[in-house]
């Protein structure tokens, strides 16, 4: 079994309780940061690792809504997720590294706590980028290396763990994949030592 393979695995397994676990990050942590990402969303919405559809409720109800992830057990909960809210949505299974979508497909990609588990998180941005319109923007929120020095060597302790069974990272900055493809930073927002960065970004017309 390859590890791609193995991930995905048990991503579709921690669905049972993902939602469970997000909530006490969500209180924790994270704060307002769904709000704070979904409610910047405008026209043509692509989700890059839905996940169970937490985000769902977040989002202006005039947005139309695509949502993408490599797991079907996250997604059968964002489908069960979607009917209750009555939230149109369409959803895919797919990998956020080959996004099944032309260029220029989007006004609005947004990736929430997604990319920490992707394996080639490089691949994704640029995809994400590649799919949005000139002009359009990219939204991201994540748990990223600390600002602390202390707090990083915590977080390289958890990944000798987190790593090979889920292939989850603690320490990547997508801002600065971001800032390599040369996609303008518009607004970037840091806090709780670091550990968490949101960012919006506009794609050049």
């Amino acid at each position: 079994m390859t590890k791609a393979e193995r991930w995905r695995r048990y991503w579709d397994r921690k669905s049972a309780t993902y939602d469970a676990e997000m909530g006490v990050w969500d209180r924790r942590l994270f704060g307002d940061s769904r709000e704070w990402a979904c409610g910047q969303a405008a026209g043509d919405v692509l989700e890059v690792a839905v996940g169970t559809g937490l985000n769902l409720p977040c989002y202006p109800t005039e947005v139309t809504l695509t949502g993408l992830d490599l797991s079907e057990g996250m997604l059968a909960i964002a489908r069960d997720r979607a009917r209750r809210l009555g939230r149109p949505v369409s959803l895919r299974h797919g990998s956020a590294q080959q996004l099944p979508f032309a260029e220029d497909s989007f006004d609005t990609v947004l990736c929430t706590f997604g990319l920490c588990a992707i394996g080639d998180p490089a691949a994704a941005v640029a995809e994400m980028v590649r799919v949005l319109r000139p002009g359009g923007q990219l939204i991201l929120v994540d748990h990223v290396a600390s600002s602390s020095r202390l707090v990083r060597g915590m977080q390289w302790l958890v990944e000798l763990a987190s790593v090979p069974l889920a292939g989850e990272h603690f320490r990547r900055r997508p801002l600065l994949l971001v800032e390599a493809l040369g996609v303008p930073v518009q607004r970037r927002e840091r806090f709780k030592l670091g550990l968490v960065e949101r960012l919006v970004a506009r794609k050049v017309s």
